[in-house]
């Protein structure tokens, strides 16, 4: 997590930090990627680094989990939106996801990040890494999705499809990158296996 003093710089040199990281994650994966070439793009000294981050792995999983939040937002707003419609949901945020990971400078970083994937990578993309995160999210979609539409009886079984569809969507995102799917290929074999498991 940032220091505070990271906090306290004005909104454009924070984004100039983490262009800077970004572009870094982007040419090379977390554990070959540098802080010479961070700060020497953001334009700013290694010991100012240091004062703002404990070192480049606090730095990437900062940039991660606030994607991660977005995506959450994003998602309990696609809930709110489809009544509450949690396939039609997961299938619309997948395109979205799809949509940005399309974007050729946004899709090498995310490349890396996928295809170096490790626990805790893992974790904090489908957001386990802190528990009452995790649960607060969980909560608030559980609160907006509509259970008459699942063959679901109880919020435990809930829980349950929801671990198993972050299975799913992780699984489906490594493969878009390691089998360099078209957005098309990609998109029809997540909704076919989010299909099937509604089937069930």
């Amino acid at each position: 997590m940032p220091k505070q003093t990271f906090l306290n710089l004005p909104i454009d040199k924070q984004e100039t930090l983490i262009n800077s990281a970004m572009r870094e994650f982007s040419r090379a994966p977390l554990h070959e990627a540098t802080i010479a070439n961070i700060v020497k793009h953001a334009g700013i000294s290694r010991g100012s680094f240091y004062q703002y981050f404990e070192d480049k792995e606090d730095i990437f999983f900062f940039i991660l989990e606030k994607h991660t939040e977005k995506n959450h937002e994003k998602f309990i707003s696609l809930l709110k939106e489809n009544d509450g419609d949690l396939i039609d949901a997961l299938i619309k945020m997948y395109k979205l996801m799809l949509n940005a990971f399309h974007t050729p400078d946004y899709r090498i970083y995310i490349k890396n990040v996928f295809l170096n994937m490790n626990h805790k990578i893992a974790n904090t993309i489908i957001n386990n890494e802190d528990l009452d995160n995790l649960i607060n999210h969980r909560a608030e979609i559980i609160r907006f999705v509509n259970k008459d539409k699942l063959h679901i009886t109880d919020e435990q079984e809930l829980l349950h499809f929801l671990s198993v569809t972050d299975a799913i969507t992780l699984l489906n995102l490594i493969q878009d990158f390691a089998l360099e799917l078209s957005f098309e290929e990609s998109l029809q074999n997540y909704t076919a296996q989010i299909n099937l498991l509604i089937k069930n």
